[in-house]
């Protein structure tokens, strides 16, 4: 059977093994209990039992079993790579397209096109996830590391657990923020009514995002942010809780469509990490796709896009 290895940096001290999984995944604890018995789960290297105290810091290694079986096949989809060698390359991925395949994604995903572009992935992830390293939402375009070896993605992994590789995101928002910068530091976790949502809730993971004005056109604002966690769906939930939503997100803004977007206004355009061999800084960008383009004319006055500077 194949499986999917997650890593994560443990952020607190004290809580059981099984416990705090849990708390951090979206597997049950009877489900890790049963794994942990199995081996699943190492703690620094070393497999541990579902009783074991987590300390800050600890580098936390599972293997989850694939419970449903997917034929994932190469599949000729266009991708626009933007950098590679041998031991990774980073992908510009457009909105509308998944990233792995799942439940009513069966193919057509960026996966299928990796493994008809590449003749080299990842296993870490298994069969469904070979290469993919990080993710991000089927409507948000941008910049993605894939792996080639296990090796890389191992080394990989870890930055994006200890939050050494940083995403940076543009995104168009509703409304008029009063400071030029700010920081949203509140919790998120899993939605506690709805499960397709997240939201900021007290017992949920930290989640820390800086964001910072580019240009203001009235009742909109154009940001860059940056993420110093990476939580799932961070950006879009945080920015609706200080109730600026992003625009043409239907899932935690506005449904009516506007601007042209074709969905939320959100693209990770630079992305920084250590080369896994050469351990070398190295940065990536992706121009804005087409849709924040028109959008951010729509709103100039002379219909001429805002820069920004780079730090």
């Amino acid at each position: 059977m194949s499986a999917e290895t997650r890593i994560w940096v443990a952020e607190a001290s004290g809580a059981r093994a099984d416990a705090y999984l849990a708390s951090i995944s979206d597997y049950t604890r009877s489900q890790i209990q049963k794994w942990i018995k199995n081996g699943a789960l190492l703690v620094n290297g070393i497999a541990v039992k579902p009783n074991t105290i987590i300390k800050k810091d600890d580098l936390i290694k599972l293997t989850v079993p694939e419970t449903e079986q997917l034929e994932v096949v190469p599949q000729d989809i266009p991708i626009d790579i933007v950098y590679e060698d041998e031991a990774l390359c980073v992908i510009n991925k457009p909105k509308g397209l998944v990233v792995h395949p799942a439940a009513g994604n069966p193919d057509g995903t960026l996966v299928n096109a990796l493994l008809y572009h590449f003749s080299s992935l990842s296993t870490i992830g298994g069969a469904i996830r070979p290469g993919i390293v990080h993710r991000i939402d089927k409507d948000t375009s941008g910049l993605l590391v894939v792996a080639k070896n296990d090796f890389a993605h191992e080394k990989l992994a870890k930055q994006f657990a200890d939050h050494s590789a940083r995403r940076t995101y543009l995104c168009i928002v509703h409304g008029n923020l009063k400071e030029d910068f700010g920081t949203v530091d509140a919790p998120i976790g899993r939605h506690p009514t709805d499960r397709k949502k997240m939201a900021v809730v007290k017992d949920g993971r930290e989640a820390v995002t800086h964001w910072q004005v580019i240009a203001r056109y009235g009742d909109m604002t154009f940001l860059r942010v940056k993420l110093e966690t990476g939580r799932t769906h961070q950006i879009r939930v945080h920015m609706a809780y200080i109730k600026h939503p992003i625009a043409g997100d239907p899932l935690y803004g506005s449904k009516a469509p506007r601007l042209g977007l074709e969905s939320q206004a959100l693209h990770g355009y630079r992305l920084d990490l250590i080369h896994p061999i050469s351990d070398k800084h190295m940065t990536f960008y992706a121009p804005l796709p087409e849709d924040m383009t028109t959008a951010l004319k729509r709103l100039s006055p002379d219909g001429i896009l805002p820069t920004w500077e780079e730090d």
